[in-house]
């Protein structure tokens, strides 16, 4: 076995041993029951920042999508293959949540490629994905200083998600009715903290 495949084998084991004897019964539970998450989080794929350990979820709470640079696509039903929207319908009309959060946070590769290219390797997928996100970065890159850059240009991928989240009708129409309600988060990975989208130009800290 690989080391990689180690490290899965000895966390499967920790689990088992340490988490899965108290929380048996949730489980059971979710499985006969079925799942109802409260909200639907769509999030960087890094491995720095995981919602269920940020919000210190239980299983069953957090109905997680993750992709590279947490970007939500905007509405095109077009009968091609659209993971993040399949998701998205999934979550909203399937099992009802009534809270969507975007997620961004510090250090984002795939922010930091639409400022300065993906690699030459990732040319297949990579690079078309998060040039959805290029205009709006490279303009932030024009209006603020230069070491507030990668900041505001996470903050940016985080409202264009919002945005494009509210070009899907049926989450509109929730939104509008008062029955979903969307918000934008940032994580920064050093501190362990949030900061949250406002109507303010920055994002502010999370109460």
């Amino acid at each position: 076995m690989s080391d990689t495949d180690d490290e899965l084998t000895a966390g499967y084991r920790r689990f088992r041993a340490d988490h899965w004897p108290t929380a048996r019964a949730e489980y059971e539970t979710l499985a006969t029951k079925g799942q109802k998450p409260h909200t639907l989080i769509v999030a960087c794929s890094d491995s720095r920042a995981d919602p269920a350990l940020i919000f210190d979820a239980k299983p069953g709470e957090l109905f997680v999508v993750r992709n590279v640079a947490n970007l939500v696509p905007p509405y095109e039903p077009d009968g091609k293959l659209h993971g993040v929207s399949a998701a998205l319908e999934f979550g909203v009309k399937v099992l009802g949540v009534k809270r969507i959060v975007v997620m961004g946070h510090a250090h984002c590769g795939g922010v930091n490629a639409m400022l300065h290219g993906a690699p030459d390797s990732c040319a297949d997928f990579v690079a078309p994905w998060v040039a959805q996100g290029t205009p709006v970065v490279r303009h932030v890159a024009e209006t603020v200083a230069a070491d507030e850059v990668e900041r505001a240009a996470e903050e940016a991928i985080v409202r264009l998600s919002i945005r494009n989240l509210r070009t899907f009708p049926w989450i509109a129409e929730r939104e509008a009715k008062g029955e979903l309600h969307l918000s934008g988060l940032h994580f920064g990975i050093a501190e362990g903290a949030l900061t949250a989208l406002t109507d303010k130009p920055r994002f502010e800290p999370l109460a």
